[in-house]
């Protein structure tokens, strides 16, 4: 699962930083997305990690299984080493520890148990959840830059958080026609696919980095609390500390990891991008100081229209 969803975010963004900034709630991005292959083969990735944590939901708590979805950075980190010549300064591969720890801190933690339902006044709450992100969705698509990769970002992160509070009780489900009846699934589905979209919509502003830190933090943490509270998410006795700090630590391994991928990325899509327009080597001009004060700060050029 953490393997999936590390290969999923790496070529997903990569996909978003090439294709037309959308300054609306369109949810044409998604079938534009649809349209490079690298795009697709991320998404299958995700799909199939979904599947996963669906899988894992059914007895094991949410703390557990959110932070580990999180953890999927770290997969995007070492792949950006192997396959993009990423640079692996020493204070990455401290954090790469953190959240191996983090992560096992928390499987030494968690205790599986089945899911308590929602009930209907749960399926309400997160019926009118899906409102409210969406038109949030359809404000904050007007926002810019960091802040806007930080709003859109954040409210893709609680989508998503929505959908796994949907996936827990539904995992439990024991036959088939019981699982298309559940209004939980259509819950669950229209969470993830507004999810996506703010998602794709956060990676084409100025910051992957802050896309990606907004989306996990707002991502673990509500489904992490919801979980405990409402769904019967079991710690083992004497071991709540270790939850704790599992937790904490991954989640700041996550945001720590982003520091470190996005400059890389964004320069890599970059140059990319020029070398595609231009179709023969940069002139001397492109490769001025310039261009390499933009690659050490991070800063992303608009996607042109195609």
């Amino acid at each position: 699962m953490i393997f999936a969803y590390g290969i999923a975010n790496l070529l997903q963004s990569v996909a978003a930083a090439r294709t037309t900034v959308h300054h609306s709630f369109d949810p044409g991005l998604l079938l534009r997305l649809a349209g490079h292959r690298t795009y697709l083969i991320g998404l299958g990735c995700q799909v199939g990690g979904f599947v996963l944590a669906f899988l894992a939901r059914r007895d094991l708590p949410l703390f557990l299984v959110q932070a580990s979805m999180a953890a999927g950075l770290g997969v995007t980190a070492v792949l950006g080493v192997l396959l993009l010549r990423w640079r692996l300064p020493a204070a990455e591969v401290v954090l790469l520890a953190l959240l191996v720890v983090g992560i096992t801190g928390l499987v030494l933690s968690a205790r599986p148990a089945p899911s308590r339902q929602l009930g209907t006044a749960g399926l309400v709450t997160l019926a009118v959840t899906f409102g409210v992100i969406a038109l949030l969705g359809f404000f904050a698509v007007r926002l810019h830059g960091a802040p806007g990769s930080v709003a859109l970002g954040s409210l893709a992160g609680l989508a998503f958080s929505a959908a796994a509070v949907a996936a827990r009780p539904l995992a439990s489900t024991h036959s088939a026609e019981e699982f298309l009846g559940e209004p939980l699934l259509y819950l669950l589905v229209a969470h993830s696919v507004v999810g996506q979209l703010l998602l794709g919509l956060a990676m084409q502003r100025g910051s992957t980095t802050a896309a990606v830190a907004a989306m996990d933090a707002a991502g673990a943490v509500p489904a992490a609390v919801v979980g405990l509270l409402l769904l019967g998410d079991q710690i083992w006795p004497g071991r709540e500390w270790l939850a704790g700090f599992g937790f904490l630590v991954t989640l700041t391994a996550v945001l720590g990891l982003t520091r470190y991928a996005e400059p890389q990325h964004q320069h890599a899509v970059t140059a990319g991008r020029d070398r595609a327009v231009v179709g023969r080597p940069p002139r001397l001009g492109a490769t001025g100081p310039a261009t390499v004060q933009a690659a050490s700060t991070g800063v992303r050029q608009r996607a042109t229209r195609s």
